[in-house]
């Protein structure tokens, strides 16, 4: 004959069960937008960074976090409408991965959801993202690569690996109008360069630019980072290599597919940082309250197989610089 458990016996075993073996509240899964200037192939090491750097303090894909990609394209006019969408998802934070132009339209699209910035662009501070670095104020925490700033150091270091340069081509897109208006000119008069600049307005333009360009005859070639540009990064780095021009980048991403130089932030330290951002606010933390953080660590890196194939040779002084070298 069986026993009946009374409900007062099950609740008495119930309590003293260990905590684990008790039925569980299901855990949140907490839900990320990540927008990115890019398309997804460009785009690749940087997302997988930030999935990374989730991972590290305990975030996983498909467990406890859930991702909402989308991706411009280096397209500047869907920027707003992508952030829009993820804003009607209703994600607890939106990674805004692309610089000045990309938070902007993310901004614009709330004033409640946390943003997560990360990329180049202009001064936050002076772009009127946020009040200032240590308290950003609003809904806007994150990292700024200080791009527009190193762009002087860039063109200086393109000088020294090149002593004969003299006329310099300039690609750039909308995002870096203010960086050839006002950053370049100074630095270039400072060197004794003539900068031409060439400014990319769509997909379609690149090959008409790459033939003006070819047309002033430049002896070195300057890249802004800019959406489109890294967008469309192979095509670039091809241009420069069948025209056989000395070029500088501030991604070493340029560099790992062909092209001579990159000087900038460690971009997989600042998209793993990245991770940091999310996990605060999530437990709670406040934009307004998590101070922009600035790189602390920049690398220069050469590719000596392109200098090779254009029919350069880098003077050593620089080479011993260099925080990596392509062989």
């Amino acid at each position: 004959m069986k026993k009946r458990i009374t409900r007062r016996a099950f609740c008495s075993m119930f309590l003293t069960l260990p905590f684990s073996a008790r039925a569980q509240q299901p855990k949140k899964v907490s839900r990320i937008g990540y927008l990115s200037s890019r398309d997804p192939d460009s785009d690749s090491a940087r997302s997988e960074a930030v999935r990374l750097g989730l991972r590290e303090r305990g975030y996983i894909e498909g467990q406890n976090v859930a991702i909402e990609y989308r991706f411009g394209g280096g397209k500047a006019e869907r920027f707003a409408e992508l952030a829009a969408e993820l804003v009607r998802l209703k994600v607890d934070i939106i990674v805004a991965a692309g610089g000045t132009f990309l938070v902007r339209p993310v901004m614009n699209a709330t004033k409640t959801i946390p943003i997560v910035m990360m990329g180049g662009g202009d001064d936050p501070v002076e772009a009127g993202l946020i009040k200032s670095l240590a308290h950003p104020g609003g809904n806007i925490t994150g990292l700024t690569n200080l791009n527009r700033e190193l762009s002087g150091k860039q063109l200086e270091l393109l000088k020294e690996a090149v002593p004969t340069l003299a006329r310099v081509a300039v690609l750039y897109d909308v995002s870096g109008v203010r960086e050839v208006k006002e950053n370049l000119p100074a630095a270039a008069r400072a060197l004794k360069l003539t900068i031409l600049p060439s400014e990319v307005k769509a997909a379609d333009d690149f090959e008409k630019v790459f033939a003006a360009i070819a047309k002033q005859r430049p002896d070195g070639l300057y890249v802004s980072t800019g959406a489109l540009l890294n967008s469309n990064q192979k095509r670039v780095v091809g241009f420069a290599l069948k025209s056989r021009l000395p070029s500088v980048y501030g991604r070493r991403e340029y560099v790992a597919e062909g092209g001579l130089m990159s000087y900038g932030a460690d971009q997989s330290e600042i998209y793993r940082r990245v991770a940091y951002y999310v996990d605060r606010i999530l437990k709670g933390a406040k934009p307004a309250d998590l101070p922009v953080e600035q790189p602390m660590k920049f690398e220069l890196v050469f590719n000596l197989k392109t200098a090779k194939q254009i029919g350069i040779t880098i003077p050593q002084s620089v080479l011993y610089r260099a925080d990596k070298v392509i062989k």
